[in-house]
């Protein structure tokens, strides 16, 4: 069987990105819409805890409010792709920002300038993002903050 995407699953795709990039900018409304009640997230958490206990557009909802709660302004935008296949939506992210404070451990001012990026690999099932694979440049982010 073939994993290339058909146009039919470009467009759906396409639309399934708009929303997931809407929803890392701040705007929660698609959330119910494109991600399925089984998504769960593959990531290297901060805190050192289970990535896959965000579950749900719910889960997914807090995780982004909480990060999205240390810096005001935050933008993300696609740097590379969509890459696509029938299955897989592949992105390359770039976040800008500015650093308002509550990060554990952060040194930074408040007021810094931060710049960050990732990637995203989202399984696509039944036209809903059903599985996350983070790979972020955290590293980078956590030196801009002062961060030890």
């Amino acid at each position: 069987m073939s994993n290339t995407a058909t146009d039919a699953d470009q467009v759906s795709h396409e639309r399934l990105l708009d929303d997931w990039m809407a929803v890392w900018n701040g705007d929660y409304t698609p959330a119910e819409r494109i991600i399925s009640p089984a998504f769960f997230v593959h990531a290297a958490m901060l805190d050192g805890s289970d990535s896959t206990a965000i579950r749900g557009p719910e889960g997914l909802v807090a995780w982004v409010a909480q990060l999205r709660a240390a810096f005001s302004e935050l933008v993300f935008e696609v740097e590379v792709g969509p890459i696509l296949d029938a299955n897989y939506l592949v992105l390359r992210w770039i976040a800008t920002g500015t650093y308002d404070g509550g990060f554990p451990g952060a040194t930074a001012a408040l007021g810094a300038q931060v710049q960050f990026t990732g990637t995203d690999v989202l399984r696509v099932e039944h036209d809903m993002l059903a599985e996350y694979w983070l790979n972020s440049d955290v590293h980078v982010l956590l030196a801009q903050l002062g961060v030890h």
